[in-house]
């Protein structure tokens, strides 16, 4: 049932993106697993990572289950199709019963996607991973897939209108080679290791990207040590 509800959502977003003229540039696929467990562990930099990281599992022919937070599964447009497409609601109170669900879909052969840094991340670098990602992996017996978004900020983030504008927007994603997570290591070492994994991704992905800011007041999108004006990390933790 869940692939009835997901398929028609993702030609849906297809089509949009088609209309918009998005130049997606997704490489490294094929580390996706074609069939079993797996967690896909990528960077937050927008409110659309997440079908931009289901469009790099398609490729391999998988539907990624979302860790997503419960309020979405409310909503009464969202909630639906989030349930419908088997997507797994994260109470932050009762963290314990996503875990759990989420380790039950990896156990039965599912993809699950996770974004370690549990918030978007207004400087568009990456923030500290927490270890849940990697305690999944190392209890279902599955391998982590790291992944780096590039240019979704510029469609939809945290503190800035959304542009569904005709603007041609590239969208670079980058997967990685599996990161294996063992259960003779320590949680903490294998999220660290993920987490170098992700970017040294992300840097790759930031190399490829085709376009810089058009003039100085485009630049918002650039973290702060790339000479851009995205406010830097100890600037919005102090915010917070």
């Amino acid at each position: 049932m869940a692939e009835l509800v997901y398929r028609p959502v993702i030609g849906a977003a297809l089509t949009f993106f088609k209309a918009l003229d998005l130049k997606i540039d997704a490489q490294g696929s094929e580390h996706i697993p074609k069939t079993g467990g797996a967690v896909l562990v990528s960077n937050h930099i927008s409110y659309l990572d997440f079908i931009f990281t289901g469009l790099a599992a398609l490729p391999q022919k998988r539907l990624v289950r979302f860790m997503a937070k419960e309020s979405v599964f409310r909503h009464k447009v969202s909630g639906p199709l989030m349930r419908g497409m088997k997507h797994i609601p994260v109470d932050r109170k009762q963290g314990e019963h996503a875990y759990a669900h989420a380790l039950e879909s990896l156990r039965s052969g599912e993809v699950v996607g996770v974004f370690p840094e549990a918030t978007i991340s207004e400087s568009f670098t990456l923030k500290s991973f927490k270890s849940g990602a990697a305690r999944l992996a190392q209890e279902a017996g599955v391998p982590l897939i790291p992944v780096a978004l590039w240019g979704t900020q510029r469609l939809w983030t945290k503190g800035r209108p959304r542009n569904f504008k005709r603007e041609h927007i590239p969208v670079t994603i980058r997967v990685g080679e599996p990161v294996e997570a063992p259960t003779d290591q320590y949680a903490g070492a294998i999220t660290r290791r993920l987490r170098e994994r992700v970017q040294e991704l992300l840097e790759a992905a930031q190399r490829a990207y085709p376009v810089r800011p058009k003039d100085a007041g485009d630049t918002w999108w650039v973290p702060a040590h790339l000479g851009g004006t995205a406010p830097a990390p100890a600037d919005v933790r102090g915010r917070s």
